[in-house]
């Protein structure tokens, strides 16, 4: 048995992560993640914010109810409403249900958004975690803002929380301003005085803002810490927060300087990343590391001939080690359902019968067109063809003309709730002109806000993978779509995102 210190991971990528601009998730999207964290053996998910919307408290509850390996976190204000409208949530995962609750500790948040003074500040932690013990001992209290909160100040609110009933207390970096060499020194401050510390577990929680999110974590577990909280890809407001599979894969790597281990399941990381990537439409960039295309590539031809005659030249880890399949060709025509099924519960789907079916005979189609299937595209698969919101809009087929000398055009006919409709349009070029056909058949006002496209993977046989952000009446949505022809992938993205806004339109219908 390894005599290192175990360091629990507490997953924040549906709470925190999804407060990046554009990465919001539905429901079913965020059960989907949380049995992939689930499979990645993280410690703690911390699943919403209950309070926000009944979206984010139904997302929390269906999560407490299916998940059964890592504590479910629900994230409150420090205040009674919060606290009880978490729990409500959270009750269902019994033992299991972390209440975490906070409240700003630094002078600057006190002054400006609290307006109270330190006593003020100090009587209403209390009384949260003396709300919170009511319900479960699993009480995590955050400090917000720690990095810049006076420490003799900060060192009085842990002791106060810890001795009312807090089991773990978070110091987190909320604006990503401190330093390593400076936050070990926070944690060996509270480490050396407050009398109970001993009787919590210290957490962190750092943002990226100036890259080292990171850095600043792993000086932290060196000062003391027991508990890191991160997201996967590191997703997270404005520059992100500390990156699960860089802090993962630091400590095992690195474990000669890093005495630590966690529960963590490395080979599920890039699943779970592409995963995320998928479902948000949010691509890591291709240097990323641990999970970016680029991570395991080598192009100089230095670089190459070592890694040829031995890995370790240029690999400091494997790409096993992360979950990437190095068997370039994964499936192919001649793959036969039982080899799909695999690759696909391999890749953290578990799908039901008629939805394998469904996605069995895109692979097929696909493989017909393709000499290689990737994981990528099976990934392109699943979201194209699996993961949809009810269909009030469909393409039936389409026919784009373009070139120099010829005005594009985009012909298109769609089946509009169960109505056959067709149109042609001359737009600016061809994807213009394929967007504005799709618009004037179903009427929608919605304004393009983005379009991304890219090949899922080399190769000039590659899919095309769409990504759309419309928005209308203040709502926003992401819509996907993938196909080897480019203009089609971008008309069933742009499709994609009009069905769910037309869902999100319904469903706010019915509960007014």
């Amino acid at each position: 048995m390894s005599e290192n210190k175990m360091i629990k991971i507490f997953d924040t990528t549906l709470r925190d992560g999804e407060q990046s601009p554009g990465a919001s998730m539905n429901i079913e999207e965020k059960i989907r993640i949380a049995h992939q964290l689930e499979r990645l053996n993280v410690d703690a998910i911390e699943a919403g914010f209950p309070i926000a919307s009944d979206g984010d408290f139904e997302a929390v509850k269906k999560i407490a109810q299916t998940i059964k390996g890592p504590q479910i976190a629900g994230l409150c204000r420090a205040n009674d409403k919060d606290i009880d409208r978490a729990w409500e949530a959270l009750k269902y995962a019994r033992e299991r249900g972390r209440i975490h609750t906070f409240i700003a500790t630094s002078d600057i948040h006190m002054k400006y958004k609290l307006q109270m003074d330190e006593d003020q500040v100090l009587a209403t932690a209390v009384k949260a975690i003396e709300r919170a013990k009511k319900y479960t001992d699993n009480i995590e209290f955050s400090a917000e803002d720690a990095s810049r909160t006076r420490l003799p100040f900060l060192a009085r609110v842990v002791e106060a929380v810890i001795g009312a009933g807090a089991t773990t207390v978070n110091i987190p970096d909320t604006v990503g301003y401190t330093v390593p060499s400076e936050f070990f020194e926070i944690i060996a401050y509270l480490r050396n005085n407050v009398p109970n510390i001993d009787k919590a577990t210290i957490s962190v929680h750092c943002h990226n803002d100036l890259g080292l999110a990171v850095a600043n974590s792993l000086a932290a577990v060196q000062a003391g810490a027991g508990q890191v909280e991160c997201t996967i890809n590191g997703i997270g407001e404005r520059a992100g927060n500390c990156s699960l599979e860089e802090l993962v894969m630091t400590m095992r790597t690195r474990n000669d300087v890093l005495p630590y281990d966690t529960r963590v399941v490395t080979e599920h990381i890039y699943p779970t990343s592409r995963m995320l990537s998928t479902i948000t439409g949010i691509q890591v960039q291709p240097n990323k590391a641990i999970v970016g295309a680029n991570a395991f590539s080598h192009e100089a031809g230095i670089h190459q001939h070592g890694v040829i005659m031995e890995k370790s030249t240029y690999e400091i880890m494997t790409p096993e080690s992360i979950g990437l399949n190095q068997n370039k060709l994964v499936l192919g025509k001649h793959s036969g359902r039982h080899a799909f099924k695999q690759r696909l519960e391999e890749l953290g789907y578990d799908l039901k019968k008629e939805d394998l079916d469904k996605a069995f005979v895109r692979f097929k189609t696909l493989a017909d067109q393709k000499k290689e299937i990737f994981d990528e595209d099976l990934d392109a698969i699943i979201a194209d063809e699996i993961i949809r919101v009810p269909e009030k809009y469909k393409l039936m087929q389409m026919n784009v003309s373009s070139g120099s000398f010829a005005a594009p055009t985009a012909t298109i006919e769609m089946e509009i709730d169960g109505k056959v409709k067709k149109g042609a349009v001359i737009g600016a070029g061809p994807v213009d002109a394929t967007f504005k056909a799709i618009k004037k058949l179903t009427g929608s006002k919605a304004n393009l806000l983005a379009f991304n496209v890219g090949g899922i993977t080399g190769g000039t046989d590659a899919q095309g993978e769409c990504t759309v952000r419309l928005e209308e009446g203040g709502r926003e949505v992401l819509g996907q779509g993938a196909h080897p022809d480019i203009i089609v992938a971008s008309a069933k993205a742009y499709i994609n995102a009009l069905n769910r806004l037309a869902s999100t339109i319904e469903r706010n219908r019915v509960r007014i």
